[in-house]
């Protein structure tokens, strides 16, 4: 039996749900509470789910939760916060790790989050799902991190197609993006994964379509060497 320090845990990446052994001492009370509070809002929502509930989860009790976070508006600011940068990161993992030219490494990206979508605890983009929770609200915490967020998403692409010598950087990153949020929505109604590839496909027109002449002609002969 393992040591009561040591968790498997599962991660609600934002959109991605992946699930790995990690050891590590639970002794920082308010990682503990962010974490339960992840779990349960990506999985039940915001409004599902009473402090309580998080408190409960977290083996705390609720007068130890507010002694770390004011209100659960608070708490609901801090969860999307937490994924931020993991997703930044694994967008551009998933990016720099894939082969071929720029098209193939937009692509993976879709290609990437469809195979997360398959996993039956995935429930769509947390930060989508929390704004339309608080689409009453645009002056919450929680909306002004999640916007920050997609924002971060597509100036990371406009410096990556600029780096390219693409025209028109900052169009192509929102076309980019309106794909992979409007992926998430549809993928979400009609769970099935494979709208994501078929975004991610556009995507890949886009931007080879983007693509300066001199750099098509070595994406293309890339291409035809791995065929």
């Amino acid at each position: 039996m393992g040591s009561p320090y040591e968790s498997r845990v599962v991660e609600y990446i934002h959109w991605t749900v992946y699930i790995r052994g990690m050891a590590r001492p639970a002794t920082d009370t308010r990682e503990r509470i962010i974490a339960a509070a992840s779990k349960l809002f990506y999985s039940d929502g915001i409004r599902g789910v009473s402090v309580d509930a998080v408190a409960a989860r977290a083996g705390l009790t609720k007068r130890t939760l507010y002694y770390h976070f004011r209100s659960k508006d608070d708490l609901v600011a801090a969860y999307l916060a937490a994924r931020d940068q993991p997703n930044l990161a694994l967008f551009q993992r998933w990016f720099a790790e894939t082969e071929g030219g720029l098209p193939d490494k937009v692509e993976a990206i879709f290609r990437n989050l469809a195979r997360s979508a398959r996993h039956p605890k995935w429930k769509g983009c947390g930060f989508l799902r929390t704004s339309a929770e608080l689409a009453n609200m645009p002056g919450h915490p929680a909306i002004r991190i999640g916007a920050a967020h997609k924002k971060k998403f597509e100036n990371w692409l406009r410096v990556t197609f600029d780096a390219e010598g693409i025209g028109e950087g900052l169009l192509l990153a929102r076309q980019i993006l309106l794909l992979l949020d409007g992926s998430f929505a549809v993928v979400l109604l009609h769970r099935d994964p494979s709208y994501m590839e078929t975004a991610g496909k556009a995507a890949r027109s886009l931007t080879a379509a983007a693509l300066p002449a001199r750099r098509k002609r070595s994406v293309a002969g890339a291409a035809s060497a791995r065929s």
